[in-house]
């Protein structure tokens, strides 16, 4: 998938808001921030520019795709004797399929059983069932200064009160094991004065086994299941299209989630986890995984040398994994402006705002994806446009 191809999907990934675009002639006005509509309008730019090179979106390598295996997978789900991949299937999901799940929780340490997982249609369900359980009249949840973007629009459609400052909430919103957009692992220290709080929990585990040190470390599961809601999905790891992802809740609100989970859709598709449930049964997921770590850390490495050689003072904290680097720049130019400026010299990035709760604009940041660009080349060439730019705007 081409450059170009890439900036065109980058709304249905969930991790852009929209909003309406500035022209690079309109004036730098100071502070001005990103609105609804503005953000459609910049990635639409960016997809009508020829050659553009996209670091925004949050999307998985598209040269990583198994699709010769997934391929083989579906045609061998299709065969099935009764075809239960083309037919309806329980609200839960596929039984092998949330055994396989049960078994890869267990070996990270929590006590998890194949009935304590529900299936869903990507992670982005598995919060919202979750956000659904702790949300009460005018519900606070924490989350971290910079937080996933969808998580904080679906938070707020639920009327729930998004805090970032360390004040009383009513339960959390976190990704311990690999945060979005950091990269970095929850300390020590953090899990331990989270878990003290005895508030639920929602665990965005979506970039945990993409820690580029190895495999996926004990997730907050193990420690409160009595209270944590834990997330997971396959569109990190194997592809988004398929859709799915999981949620463990406590067992004392399963039945509850179940409802909630049966009302919305009666169930994820039957399909897709057909064709999972057939590739994780014939392929090596282990190896995959260990493929793809070492295919991000090298990707991360080359952004972290491009981004020290063009743009020396920009700072930023080499991602422990997953799929960007979130970069603080030298000086506070329009967001904005510096983004329209930004793609039209031919490189995109996601605006810093569009991972605050706040939606502030200062101190001035951006999320620069390394995982999705055409070639390695790529990358160099794209912080070499965005160093153009800078040089220009700030």
């Amino acid at each position: 998938m081409d450059a170009t191809a890439l900036a065109r999907n980058l709304p249905p990934s969930s991790e852009t808001r929209r909003s309406q675009a500035p022209t690079p002639s309109e004036p730098p006005r100071s502070g001005q921030r990103l609105g609804v509509g503005r953000f459609d309008l910049l990635t639409r730019r960016a997809a009508e520019t020829p050659g553009l090179i996209s670091f925004a979106g949050g999307l998985p390598a598209p040269g990583e795709f198994p699709r010769t295996k997934l391929g083989a997978s579906f045609v061998r789900a299709l065969q099935a004797p009764s075809c239960p991949a083309l037919q309806y299937g329980w609200p839960e999901g596929d039984e092998d399929l949330r055994s396989w799940i049960a078994g890869q929780l267990r070996r990270r340490g929590a006590n998890v059983a194949r009935d304590d997982i529900i299936v869903t249609s990507g992670a982005q369900q598995a919060v919202s069932l979750a956000a659904q359980m702790v949300r009460g009249p005018r519900a606070r949840i924490g989350v971290d200064p910079e937080s996933y973007p969808g998580a904080l629009d679906l938070f707020r459609s639920l009327g729930m009160s998004v805090v970032d400052d360390g004040s009383h909430v009513d339960a959390y919103y976190l990704m311990p094991a690999i945060s979005n957009p950091r990269g970095r692992r929850l300390s020590a220290h953090e899990r331990a004065k989270v878990l003290s709080t005895l508030r639920p929990i929602i665990e965005d585990d979506a970039y945990a086994d993409l820690g580029f040190d190895g495999a996926a470390p004990r997730p907050l599961l193990a420690e409160a299941p009595d209270r944590v809601f834990h997330v997971g999905t396959f569109s990190k790891t194997l592809c988004p299209g398929l859709r799915v992802g999981w949620l463990v809740p406590p067992r004392a609100l399963r039945a509850d989630v179940l409802k909630l989970k049966q009302a919305a859709d009666l169930q994820a598709a039957s399909l897709p986890q057909a064709i999972l449930e057939d590739y994780l049964r014939n392929e090596d997921f282990d190896q995959r995984l260990v493929r793809l770590r070492e295919f991000y850390a090298r990707r991360a490495a080359r952004m972290e040398l491009a981004l020290r050689r063009y743009l020396p003072r920009w700072r930023f904290e080499p991602p422990a994994g997953g799929f960007a680097i979130w970069v603080e720049p030298d000086a506070e130019p329009n967001e904005a402006f510096f983004l329209a400026a930004a793609i039209e010299h031919g490189v995109a990035f996601d605006p810093g705002s569009l991972f605050r709760a706040s939606g502030a604009v200062r101190p001035f940041a951006l999320r620069l994806c390394y995982s999705s660009v055409a070639r390695d080349e790529d990358l160099d060439e794209g912080v070499r446009r965005l160093a153009r730019c800078w040089s220009e705007v700030a």
